[in-house]
């Protein structure tokens, strides 16, 4: 498979850096021998930090120089198809640090830095951190990075964070959190990212606790955090923005009377479950586990719940259709298939788009078929707000501040979301972009949002 880090294993390099300027249609390239191979990361953040120097035998290539690398490897082309991805969504670019000892390949995506670069902490980007199979196609992988990252900045304006937004992507082997070695690694390649993450798919949420214990504070959300794991509160999130749009179609925030289905129990699936059997009339559950969602049933006893079928849940009728699982589910074939009025649950990129245009066409879409659907992530922001508050407050953090700030912030967002919409003729996700839009290229501040 054509990749990256190619070239840089074979010359020896750990680090390689893309930038990119959209005002200008620049980019500068950097690749570098950052360390020795047999540096002991185990050692991070004691005997040696971020800024320490490595190696005696540094080697640095410039613009001309990359490409010229990888001219000689036959990826020139390659490299162009990836210059081209990071033109195309407007990024800052994208940081990847190679670990030859132990073949893991971290690439921080990063869409935009505006919003962080006077936040006066270390981290001026913040954004999940996933774990990619060395099977998987390098190409798909940082698509997939890109895409996130570029959700994250428009989410760290929904939920008024002073971040901007990226992903992390590591492609690697199964985590073992008693590796010191490649726990050290990752929390170097945050902090030389200066980003504040949390773990994401296929990342164990305790790996955050092993990092904030001896490498790196930059991760949040373990176990151990004082605010806990954050599906609870993304939960709630959408959950309170899902009553504003009821509340915006129908004159009144009750569920009551309701049907509604739910996809994936997961950690943020299953905590809005509950939120629903509070109000809704009936609960239609589906998950890859047939167990999982017999024991969401054993936890809810007297609740009307009903297990479907995984592969038909999608199209059940119901008033209320809650996608807490995979994304891409949403497209030309499937939308005529939707048998609901709302579409409002937590599932990342649930739109089948890998650009911003084909979002919002298919927004209009969702919208020619009667259905009610905002772009997640203008609801789905509660998690890294809870982030964001472990990562500013630390231990002074606390679960009911976290609420008060959702609720100050998310219900409002969404309901004047939904009527700017109206207003202005256009979708909700429209919407939302043309009001990031103005935060993140013009001259509007988080402020103005208030």
């Amino acid at each position: 498979m054509k990749s990256l880090i190619t070239p840089m294993k074979a010359e020896g390099l750990t680090t390689l850096k893309i930038r990119y300027d959209y005002k200008t249609d620049l980019f500068r390239m950097e690749a570098m021998k950052q360390w020795e191979p047999d540096l002991d990361f185990s050692k991070y953040n004691k005997d040696f930090y971020v800024e320490s120097i490595l190696t005696e035998d540094v080697v640095y290539l410039n613009t001309r120089q990359v490409r010229e690398l990888y001219r000689k490897y036959e990826l020139e082309d390659y490299l162009d198809e990836i210059l081209d991805l990071i033109r195309q969504g407007k990024h800052f670019g994208i940081e990847c640090y190679y670990n030859d000892k132990w073949n893991i390949t971290f690439m921080s995506h990063q869409h935009s830095r505006k919003l962080g670069l006077h936040n006066r902490l270390h981290a001026t980007l913040a954004g999940g951190i996933r774990r990619h199979s060395p099977e998987e196609e390098e190409k798909e992988v940082i698509i997939d990075g890109l895409n996130l990252g570029r959700g994250m900045s428009f989410k760290n304006v929904a939920g008024r964070l002073a971040f901007g937004g990226c992903k992390q992507t590591v492609t690697m082997e199964e985590l073992d959190l008693n590796n010191m070695e490649i726990m050290g690694f990752l929390g170097f390649a945050i902090d030389n990212c200066r980003t504040m993450t949390g773990p994401d798919m296929n990342f164990p949420t305790e790996m955050a606790d092993v990092e904030n214990e001896n490498f790196s504070m930059s991760y949040t959300s373990g176990p151990k955090s004082p605010l806990g794991e954050t599906g609870k509160p993304t939960a709630y999130g959408v959950y309170v923005t899902l009553k504003q749009a009821v509340k915006f179609r129908e004159g009144t925030e009750s569920l009551a009377g309701k049907t509604a289905t739910l996809v994936g129990l997961g950690a943020v699936g299953w905590y809005m479950g509950g939120h629903l059997l509070e109000e809704i009339d009936k609960l239609y559950i589906a998950d890859l586990s047939p167990a999982r969602a017999q024991e969401f049933i054993d936890k809810h006893p007297g609740k009307n719940i009903e297990i479907i079928p995984l592969e038909n849940a999608y199209y059940q009728k119901c008033d209320i259709l809650v996608p807490c699982a995979i994304g891409g589910i949403f497209s030309d074939d499937t939308i005529p298939k939707l048998n609901c009025k709302y579409v409002w649950g937590s599932a990342n990129n649930q739109l089948k788009a890998s650009s911003q245009e084909e979002e919002i066409r298919l927004s209009r879409v969702m919208e020619k078929h009667g259905i009610l659907f905002q772009t997640e992530w203008w609801h789905n922001t509660a998690g890294v707000i809870c982030g964001a508050q472990e990562y500013l407050e630390g231990s002074a953090a606390t679960y009911e501040h976290l609420i008060q700030v959702i609720d100050e912030i998310m219900p409002s967002s969404t309901y004047n979301n939904l009527k700017q919409a109206k207003e202005l003729g256009i979708t909700p996700c429209e919407n939302v972009y043309r009001v990031c839009q103005e935060v993140i290229y013009g001259d509007k501040t988080l402020a103005d949002l208030s």
